[in-house]
């Protein structure tokens, strides 16, 4: 890294996507050991997840342990369907899943309670649910923000904090670039989770579609912020995702083999100059298999 580098001030831009969140994690473990340190994270939907435990231990071994917990990481952990779903819904009830599930994986693992006594200085993209508006958290209930920023709308409750019930970032900005440099940044580097470009089919079952759908909204709003801040003085560099990718963000049992190819590929594309080049990676844009 050169001497210019080290006084860049560099922010990890950490994008939603279900269960493909586990590619950042590969993505996390290659940039470290090239010697790449954020300054700050942010992060949205699944990417809040990852930043938040990361944020405890921002080093090598705590994206390791970061890959352990999605490793044990099972659908019904996140996506606890029982009868009480069922009972739910004939109550008109106005989501799919409770979140406790979640919550009690947050507080299992999550190492600290208040956003500002992470190690890492981080901050969480949610969405207000009444206007849209963007809303970013740097300090108070660190699983409540993560909560928050990961409620997808009618698949998880909204979450209140404060005077606003607030849902997934992804409604505002799922990959927040934006904020990123609204907080200062001059160095953007953005650890996307792609999209399942090469499945054969439209996934069955609400949630499966949701998260589909999610997860190319995210690529989509992407690309169109990287075109966006292309000729800004930021500097920003894309992480390639996955591709080809056959595995459905609502599928959370291939974490481990998601993370070694993501590794890989991140290696790859440090090893060829991948900092030193710009523009949006193949993987993200619109492609058939």
């Amino acid at each position: 890294m050169t001497q210019t580098d080290s006084i860049k001030r560099t922010a990890f831009v950490l994008a939603g996507g279900g269960s493909l969140g586990a590619v950042e994690v590969g993505m996390l473990q290659a940039l470290l050991d090239w010697g790449e340190a954020p300054a700050f994270m942010v992060g949205a939907s699944a990417g809040a997840i990852n930043a938040a435990y990361f944020a405890a231990d921002p080093t090598r071994d705590g994206a390791d342990k970061l890959e352990r917990l999605w490793c044990v990481i099972r659908r019904r952990d996140v996506f606890p369907l029982n009868l009480g779903s069922v009972i739910g819904l004939l109550r008109r009830r106005d989501y799919l899943v409770d979140s406790y599930g979640l919550r009690s994986l947050l507080e299992k693992h999550v190492e600290y309670a208040r956003l500002e006594e992470a190690r890492l200085p981080l901050y969480i993209v949610a969405s207000d649910m009444l206007t849209g508006e963007e809303v970013v958290l740097s300090s108070g209930s660190v699983v409540d923000a993560v909560l928050a920023s990961a409620a997808i709308p009618g698949v998880f409750p909204p979450v209140q904090i404060g005077a606003r019930l607030l849902v997934d970032g992804g409604v505002a900005n799922n990959t927040p670039i934006s904020t990123a440099i609204k907080l200062g940044a001059t160095r953007v580097i953005v650890l996307p989770t792609g999209f399942a470009c090469a499945i054969s089919q439209i996934p069955t079952g609400a949630i499966a579609r949701a998260l589909h759908a999610l997860s190319l909204l995210v690529s989509r709003q992407l690309i169109h912020d990287a075109e966006h801040f292309a000729n800004s003085h930021v500097e920003l560099r894309i992480v390639p995702s996955l591709c080809p990718l056959d595995t459905s963000p609502y599928d959370y049992s291939s974490a481990r083999a998601l993370i070694a190819k993501s590794k890989a590929c991140t290696e790859q594309w440090l090893e060829s100059g991948g900092l030193e080049q710009g523009g949006i990676p193949g993987p993200l844009q619109e492609h058939h298999h």
